[in-house]
């Protein structure tokens, strides 16, 4: 027998694309929206970290959303958008394909995320919303960001 699930609170919430789907996190982690730029590439990262940026005189890691996801490779152009998102004292750009809209969500919209299985890896989605007749998936987003991860291998050389 599984435990209920928790779902996020009502709120508002940023939705993107990734792959032609509607995915979505918490306006409240989101900093701000740039255009995708180059990034410094870190040697011995992961593939899904895209590299470094220097946002205002902080140093951001950059993650490819799409490879996190396990999702196609992504194709960047000029709609590819980087989300910079706070968790509580640091900051981490994600790229994504397009950002859509801001999406207001009630507790009637938000779902808990079905059983799909043992063969499907749902830890990152903590519901799925509905907005009219658009489905999101809403992204659990501080257990995708592995910060023991970035911290150690996507800072600066010296």
């Amino acid at each position: 027998m599984s435990t209920p699930q928790t779902l996020p609170d009502p709120g508002e919430y940023l939705s993107f694309n990734l792959a032609n789907e509607h995915y979505a996190i918490s306006i409240l982690k989101v900093q701000e929206i740039r255009g995708y730029e180059g990034v410094t590439r870190v040697p011995d990262t992961p593939d899904y970290i895209r590299g470094v940026v220097n946002l205002r005189g902080e140093i951001v890691p950059v993650l490819d959303l799409r490879m996190k996801l396990g999702l196609k490779d992504a194709r960047y152009d000029a709609f590819t958008v980087m989300v910079v998102i706070r968790l509580g004292d640091r900051s981490a750009g994600i790229v994504v394909d397009a950002v859509s809209d801001v999406v207001a969500l009630g507790a009637d919209d938000i779902r808990p995320t079905p059983e799909l299985g043992a063969a499907v890896d749902t830890r990152f989605i903590s519901a799925i919303g509905t907005a009219g007749d658009q489905m999101v998936i809403l992204l659990d987003i501080e257990s995708l960001i592995d910060w023991a991860d970035i911290g150690e291998r996507a800072e600066l050389p010296a």
